[in-house]
């Protein structure tokens, strides 16, 4: 039996006057980038009335109070979980510390353009129905250099039309690019915290997609790092990573009435496979066979369409080669 739903419940902040912003940094074992994520925000030049700024640190070893000091200056606010809890668990201790009428979630590597904030603003202050707001962002490499740019949603900020169904099918945006009204996480809760290793964003955004309109700046103000390193994270060698998005499928399926996101639903289990095979690929020209095999039954429980069980016998055949070949030039070593 699928276990509860497992969604923070987030109470209204009695606090005021509030700020309009609560900018809330999660951190593990990140010192060197939050320096870069901190003084992103800071360049921002807004005060405490306006916005709360805090780092929320998962159990760190390597002393990020130490880095909010000297970079915060008595303006950054730090609070560090009593033991290691988990990225989905300490995201929801951010929404629940968050003060600020407007919760921007930044990871530790990632950053902000000087502007984000002010644009952001003016998306909640003109649109007062949005339940949140995003904007166009740079995907960069952990030296800072530019990657490639998320897609462009529309050509002018303003409302998303049929957001639904574009979201619920595909990621379409980064976490540093989106901010949400703290009213709207205590309606729907924080992230679900069965998804271990990633798909909670994913599956709030659809959530709140579900509920909300959503506005969109197109101005690239954020900056998402992709980091190589994740290519040895435990969730791509075990499968986890595919079987999170796989339940973050099924748990969007409950919250879609319109037919054409229930359609995009469906068609998400065919993304997650392509993602699949991706990291096989990746397993393969890194010699984690194993980890690749493990990536393509993934690809094959989300779907066995005619072009993923293709895409798998191709790199089926690949792997094989690969190993083949390894195995040929230690014997001519020997």
């Amino acid at each position: 039996m699928e276990s509860p739903i497992r969604r923070s419940r987030i109470e209204p902040h009695p606090d005021l006057p509030r700020p309009y912003w609560s900018v809330m940094i999660p951190v593990y074992n990140a010192r060197a980038e939050l320096r870069r994520s901190l003084a992103s925000v800071l360049e921002c030049g807004l005060g405490r009335e306006v916005m709360q700024i805090e780092v929320v640190d998962d159990g760190s070893s390597d002393d990020p109070q130490e880095v909010v000091a000297e970079i915060g200056r008595g303006r950054v606010e730090f609070y560090r979980q009593p033991f290691n809890v988990g990225h989905s668990r300490n995201f929801n201790t951010c929404i629940e510390r968050a003060r600020g009428h407007v919760v921007h979630i930044l990871h530790a590597d990632d950053r902000v353009a000087e502007a984000f904030y002010v644009r952001m603003a003016r998306l909640f202050d003109t649109y007062s129905e949005i339940g949140a707001a995003f904007c166009r962002h740079a995907i960069v490499d952990p030296d800072d250099h530019m990657l490639r740019v998320s897609s462009l949603e529309r050509e002018e900020s303003g409302i998303l039309e049929r957001w639904l169904p574009r979201i619920a099918a595909e990621l379409r945006l980064q976490p540093p690019s989106m901010a949400v009204r703290r009213s709207v996480y205590e309606r729907l809760g924080g992230f679900d915290t069965r998804l271990v290793s990633c798909g909670e964003d994913w599956e709030m955004w659809v959530r709140i997609a579900a509920h909300y309109p959503v506005a969109y700046e197109p101005e690239v103000l954020a900056y998402y790092t992709d980091n190589a390193e994740s290519l040895t994270k435990r969730s791509i060698k075990n499968g986890q990573n595919i079987r999170d998005v796989r339940a973050a499928t099924h748990m969007a399926r409950t919250y879609l009435n319109d037919e054409a996101a229930l359609a995009a639903n469906r068609r998400a289990l065919e993304n997650w496979a392509n993602w699949a095979v991706y990291w096989a690929w990746q397993m393969i020209e890194h010699r984690e066979y194993k980890a690749a095999g493990v990536q393509l039954w993934q690809a094959l429980m989300c779907s066995r369409s005619a072009t993923i069980l293709r895409a798998v016998a191709r790199i089926v055949r690949l792997g094989a080669a690969r190993a083949a070949g390894r195995a040929v030039a230690w014997a001519n070593i020997g």
